[in-house]
């Protein structure tokens, strides 16, 4: 027991790329042989890509954002592409979680060969569509526009309340005294 203690503080203290080739290495089969592909290609179609692990033992690629995922299950290994949905997908890569609005997933099966230079593209497509999302974002004057458009309503309730504030003390002041005349 104090042995997994240890090898669990010392996966602790791992940075998420060290944590994914101990992954690798201790998938030991078709598994972290295709893991360890994905992740080369990634590398080299992104070399800007962050790796990260995240949900308690999931490998993450990210740039501006979550790119996808590297899970290992017994009998494949899946991508899921967390914008997959916004991605055109000539090659037809995507065979998992299509039913979804957002997601896409890849299941990679033991034997089955990976287009790597589709999958490189569809990468690349991801990273450029997180990059021009947050590109988006930042450049929107949305946010302004919505507070100028709030302050032009409240002037414009400003102006008009005066009014409607003078028209009810008409009609309140006018009330009691119909009220008495007819007690």
């Amino acid at each position: 027991m104090a042995t997994t203690k240890r090898s669990t503080a010392k996966q602790e203290e791992a940075s998420p790329s060290q944590r994914i080739s101990a992954r690798i290495a201790e998938l030991d089969d078709w598994r972290g042989e295709t893991l360890a592909r994905i992740r080369r290609l990634i590398k080299a179609a992104d070399p800007d890509v962050v790796e990260e692990w995240k949900w308690m033992g999931t490998p993450v690629w990210s740039h501006e954002g979550i790119v996808c995922t590297g899970e290992t299950y017994k009998s494949y290994v899946k991508m899921t592409f967390a914008k997959g949905a916004a991605l055109k997908d000539p090659a037809g890569l995507f065979n998992s979680s299509l039913e979804g609005n957002v997601r896409r997933a890849i299941d990679i099966r033991e034997g089955e060969k990976i287009d790597e230079r589709a999958l490189t593209a569809l990468f690349r497509e991801a990273v450029a569509l997180n990059v021009a999302s947050k590109a988006g974002k930042k450049k929107q004057p949305a946010p302004a526009k919505a507070k100028a458009k709030a302050k032009a309503k409240a002037k414009a309730k400003a102006k008009a309340a005066p009014k409607a504030k003078a028209k009810t003390a008409k009609k309140k002041s006018a009330a009691p005294k119909n009220k008495r005349a007819s007690r």
